[in-house]
């Protein structure tokens, strides 16, 4: 009996003996992946920056880690008059991007300087607010623009319906990634005039900025309840250098995430005595947001930064995704030129931006036994500056030789948000033992009447049901849903097709 167990042991053990270890080979290409990336502004306050040279069905497949379509539009550009929408500003050109996989974010402002911003049957229906006159450094003063009293009853009765509307639309709409709130201040960053009826400033009144801001806050909150929602930095002040802030605070206590609007636009360092900071201010701010929520990255517009010496540098463009932890970084420029001019820093920071998961290495078994418990180990790291918010799964599947799925196994018990990302030059590698079943076999049940109908009728079937046939399968990797779905792009190479598949090497399965 003992030798008889210790030959079942030795087979056994055959059958599951590994192969040398994989080291997949990674590549610097750059990814396209949800919740990260690169975005395109088409509509930048203006609906002729920056989309105005871009073709409707241009998704920029050619500017590279480019994942998202941003569209920053005055309330009036979408209903001049009430209840009729023109969404089709924005879903002409989004569904040629949903289409590809790639997703759209939106801000709606109230109040801008170059055009009013909120509607005129608002201020029909009697909205109060006041005028004020931007003065703009190469043309002086421009035309009078109107502003809401943010706290007046008619607009915030108006602007809610409008904006339960546009969420009927884009709320929990698995195309957008997130929507960036912009009904309070000019910009939607929260500043105010002096000539405007409602005048705060950061410094001054500033309980009463706080309940404002908090009113717009809160409305979004309550509009958009299924989507991920951004702010920019600048409600806590945009010379502020505080480590933290109550509205940063308050913002992620109720679940909204972070933008920075907009780096890159300080005096350059040394020409204004009350300026303390170089290219940016609240990288520390938003470290804070980071392990939950991804971080959005402006800069300001670049054709007014690129000539101006001590504005901005190639280093300091690639530095920021670290100092940021950053997941989205704007294009806030005509895309072509932009790549043209800023390549170097473009391949620079998508070798970083977000997520990013590498698999070191992979140790797992040339035979299998169907049915048979087995494990696959491998090493992975996060090379991004981020951590990835949302929870995905590894899968090992075995394809045929058409590449189809012959059969998936999903660990459940790994989850990649726990990948921390690499900062300062510290990997934080982590190894994962994945418990596999390939095939499944069963023995078909007597009596079983159907069976007995099926044979009667002719019907051809053996006495067991093997679900993985016997022979040799390509062994591939993928990151993505529980369902074993693959979702996440990887940097490895032997990808089969567009699939987000891995070809890692080879199993042969046996009975």
């Amino acid at each position: 009996m003992k030798k008889t167990c210790c030959c079942a042991l030795v087979v056994l053990a055959a059958l599951v003996a590994s192969a040398a270890p994989v080291k997949p080979e990674a590549t610097g290409e750059a990814l396209i992946n949800p919740d990260m990336g690169f975005m395109y502004y088409h509509y930048s306050n203006r609906l002729w920056a920056y989309g105005m040279n871009t073709e409707n069905g241009d998704t920029l497949d050619w500017f590279p880690g480019c994942s998202t379509i941003y569209y920053r539009l005055l309330w009036n550009d979408l209903e001049p008059e009430e209840g009729e929408y023109r969404w089709y500003l924005i879903d002409s050109t989004a569904q040629n991007w949903i289409a590809k996989g790639k997703k759209i974010c939106i801000r709606v402002i109230c109040c801008n300087q170059t055009e009013t911003a909120t509607p005129q049957y608002v201020r029909d229906a009697g909205a109060k607010g006041g005028w004020f006159q931007y003065e703009d450094r190469a043309n002086g003063l421009l035309p009078p623009r109107w502003c809401p009293n943010y706290d007046d009853p008619v607009f915030l009765a108006k602007h809610e319906k409008f904006l339960r509307a546009m969420a009927h639309r884009y709320d929990g709409n698995p195309g957008v990634a997130f929507i960036d709130i912009g009904s309070y201040g000019i910009y939607g960053e929260g500043h105010h005039t002096q000539s405007t009826a409602q005048y705060l400033h950061n410094k001054e009144n500033r309980a009463e900025f706080v309940r404002l801001a908090k009113i717009h806050l809160n409305l979004n909150k309550k509009c958009f309840p299924n989507t991920y929602l951004v702010v920019s930095d600048d409600l806590g002040g945009g010379w502020n250098a505080a480590e933290d802030d109550e509205m940063m605070v308050y913002c992620r206590e109720i679940g909204i995430g972070f933008r920075d609007d907009s780096i890159f636009c300080f005096p350059p360092k040394g020409t204004h005595k009350n300026c303390p900071f170089e290219y940016w201010a609240h990288d520390g701010w938003a470290r804070k947001f980071a392990p939950k929520y991804p971080v959005v990255i402006e800069t300001g517009h670049m054709p007014s930064i690129m000539n101006v010496p001590g504005k901005w540098s190639t280093e300091a463009y690639i530095r920021c995704a670290e100092a940021y932890q950053g997941s989205y970084m704007s294009i806030h420029d005509f895309p072509k030129e932009h790549l043209r001019d800023f390549r170097e820093a473009i391949d620079g920071i998508n070798r970083i931006l977000g997520y990013r998961f590498e698999l070191r290495e992979v140790n797992f078994p040339d035979v299998v036994k169907t049915g048979e418990k087995v494990t696959i180990e491998s090493k992975w790291v996060n090379v991004g500056v981020a951590p990835r918010t949302k929870g995905n799964s590894l899968a090992w599947s075995l394809l045929n030789a058409d590449g189809s799925v012959a059969w998936t196994a999903t660990d459940d018990a790994f989850d990649f948000r726990a990948l921390e990302p690499k900062l300062k030059g510290v990997e934080k590698p982590q190894t994962v033992k994945s418990i596999c079943r390939f095939g499944f076999t069963e023995k078909i049940p007597r009596p079983d009447q159907v069976v007995n109908w099926a044979r009667t009728a002719g019907r051809v079937f053996p006495d067991v049901v093997t679900m993985l046939k016997p022979g040799k399968y390509r062994l591939t990797v993928s990151v993505g849903k529980s369902d074993g779905t693959p979702e996440i792009a990887l940097p490895l190479k032997n990808q089969l097709g567009d699939t987000r598949r891995y070809i890692l090497g080879e199993i042969e399965v046996k009975e």
